[in-house]
């Protein structure tokens, strides 16, 4: 059986200045992702080393829309490799004439994306978008939605109370006066009394 060579594409960032062990910790992410699929991920997540790797997904999409002809969404992420660059060294001082040392690490993010591997007996996009452009458009008549009904405005407690026993008190029955507020009691507080 003949094997069928898919072609690869590349991005490389290099110089990226985070250390190439955080950057590894984004790439696990999205290694063998569907490109759309790995652009939602590297979208929610909340590392800086995750807009770096966005940049160069982005940029292996375009390099294999423009040199390549292919459909940027249905490539996938075959590869993500992050090596380490050089080390930038700095000083901070310290106590007693001291230094220490600073290491600004850097790194190479490499990104391989290539043409997602058709599945046996289904058709390909291409295939599927030029049947759907083929077939009659068929549209179906709009159907019209129920417009939302908007509740009763509600009367207080109050007016409803006074509104029913309005209609309902007959003339035998005395009107009951409207219920005072009950008072709370004075707080006593305990005097303190003066040290002489």
């Amino acid at each position: 059986m003949a094997t069928r060579e898919t072609q690869t594409v590349r991005a490389q960032a290099k110089w990226v200045r985070t250390s190439a062990r955080k950057a590894r910790l984004v790439a696990e992410h999205i290694r063998g992702r569907s490109v759309p699929e790995a652009r939602a991920v590297l979208a929610f997540t909340p590392r800086a080393a995750a807009r770096d790797m966005e940049k160069v997904l982005r940029s292996a999409v375009a390099n294999a829309e423009a040199n390549h002809g292919m459909i940027g969404d249905e490539l996938f992420v075959s590869a993500v490799f992050v090596d380490e660059g050089p080390t930038l060294k700095r000083w901070r001082a310290r106590a007693r004439g001291r230094v220490a040392r600073i290491r600004k690490r850097t790194c190479h993010i490499t990104l391989i994306v290539e043409q997602a591997p058709e599945r046996p007996g289904s058709p390909s996009r291409r295939a599927r978008r030029a049947r759907a452009e083929a077939a009659p458009v068929q549209t179906e008549p709009k159907r019209r939605l129920p417009t939302p009904r908007r509740p009763a405005a509600r009367k207080p407690k109050a007016e409803t109370a006074a509104a029913t026993t309005a209609t309902e008190t007959p003339a035998s029955k005395p009107e009951a006066a409207p219920a005072k507020p009950k008072r709370r009691a004075p707080v006593r507080r305990k005097k303190t009394e003066e040290k002489e």
